[in-house]
């Protein structure tokens, strides 16, 4: 597999989007609520619900929107060890040691970095345990993994839940 199915980059070909004011309050709404309807969309915005429905179906079109999903509390599932790992790797490994890391049920975000040679990992587990026993199936003994440095989160004070900020 290469490197588009880990890699997500803007076509050259099409020009950013520009959002209009209008839409950057309908995308605040959405992110705080997904399941917002047209009719409350268009009330809290004063538009039209057909207006509202046309805006986030052309923000759809446009790949401004990409997905409506649910947000899920991962300690409700008993995934309650999260660990961030910042893995170096030989770089004529680092597509197929990403690829194998992020078909991993306990990886739950992967990043290839700038430096070409790092990954950026986010692994939910049950506990130690189970992320001892993760670390040792596909990063132990490995020699193409260079190093790794692993941190256990302690408390989130700011998430990005349902996308950007705007």
């Amino acid at each position: 597999m290469t490197s588009n199915a880990l890699i997500s980059t803007p076509s050259p070909s099409l020009p950013e989007p520009s959002l209009s004011k209008l839409d950057s309050a309908l995308l605040s709404i959405l992110v705080k609520d997904g399941r917002a309807s047209f009719a409350d969309i268009a009330r809290q915005l004063g538009i039209s619900r057909a207006h509202a429905r046309a805006r986030v179906q052309a923000l759809q079109a446009s790949g401004v929107i990409e997905l409506f999903g649910a947000v899920i509390n991962p300690e409700k599932l008993g995934k309650v060890l999260s660990t961030f790992l910042d893995i170096q790797v030989a770089p004529v490994a680092l597509e197929a040691v990403a690829q194998e890391l992020a078909d991993c049920k306990e990886v739950v975000s992967l990043y290839i970095m700038s430096d070409l040679k790092s990954l950026h990992v986010h692994a939910l587990t049950e506990g130690v345990q189970d992320f001892e026993a993760f670390v040792h199936r596909h990063l132990f003994n490995r020699p193409e993994i260079l190093s790794v440095d692993c941190k256990t989160l302690l408390t989130r004070v700011k998430h990005r839940r349902g996308g950007a900020r705007l």
